[in-house]
Formats: structure tokens, sequence, C-alpha cells
């Protein structure tokens, strides 16, 4: 089965791209889920789950999911923990909005997503 990794995180797309096919979107956390749920009602399915990690959703701008490159019918688990994702991060960002992190704070952020997503690409685990 082909992945697709859907990311917002420069570091991601750069050291990953030999790996994956990676789509890369100059957008926030929230819009990065939005995009995934729209490939999920297009066929595809969830690979990695969308909130991993213990970073919350109102804390870092960065997020790297990874979802089947293939396309079949609806897959409703895949959409039922999307949209449960969404709704979580919309309430967290709700309650507290990400802070204007510093360049130096954001790398540490690219970083994080990178290491939560690069084991499991590099060494095919979904």
């Amino acid at each position: 089965m082909g992945k697709i990794l859907i990311t917002n995180n420069p570091l991601v797309k750069e050291q990953l791209s030999e790996y994956i096919v990676v789509e890369y979107y100059e957008t926030d956390y929230l819009n990065i889920l939005r995009k995934v749920r729209d490939k999920i009602h297009l066929g595809h399915k969830l690979l990695s789950h969308p909130l991993s990690g213990s970073v919350k959703p109102n804390e870092t701008p960065y997020k790297s999911i990874i979802i089947s490159s293939d396309r079949a019918k609806l897959d409703y688990d895949s959409l039922i923990i999307i949209e449960g994702s969404i709704q979580t991060a919309e309430k967290f960002l709700r309650d507290f909005k990400t802070p204007n992190w510093p360049e130096k704070i954001l790398l540490d952020f690219q970083t994080i997503d990178l290491s939560l997503i690069k084991d499991v690409v590099i060494n095919e685990k979904v």
C-alpha cells in the first residue's frame, strides 16, 4: 500500500521526501487536519493518528499525518478519528491560542514533529 505524508512542517518535507510522497502546505495545524479529512472523504485511509504525541494542538503549529495513497470506499473509522481530532483541536485553540513563538522555538516544534513521524516513515511501520 502506498502512503502520503501530509504536513505543514518544512523540516519533515526536507528530510522525508526521499522516503515517502510528501504533500506540504503552508497552513496551520487545524487546516492540516481539515486537508486530511478532505482526503478521507475521497477514499484515503488514516495510517497515523492525527493527535499523536504529547504536544497539544494549541502549543505547536506543526502537524504531520500519514494516509494511504490508495483510494477506496469511505473508511468510517478514519472519518470518525479525524472528525474527533478536529473537534479536539478546535476546543484547544478556542480555549488557548497558539503563541507567536520565536524562530528557535518553532524549530524545536518542527524537530519534535519530525521525530514523531520519522521512524515510522523510514522503517515503514505503517
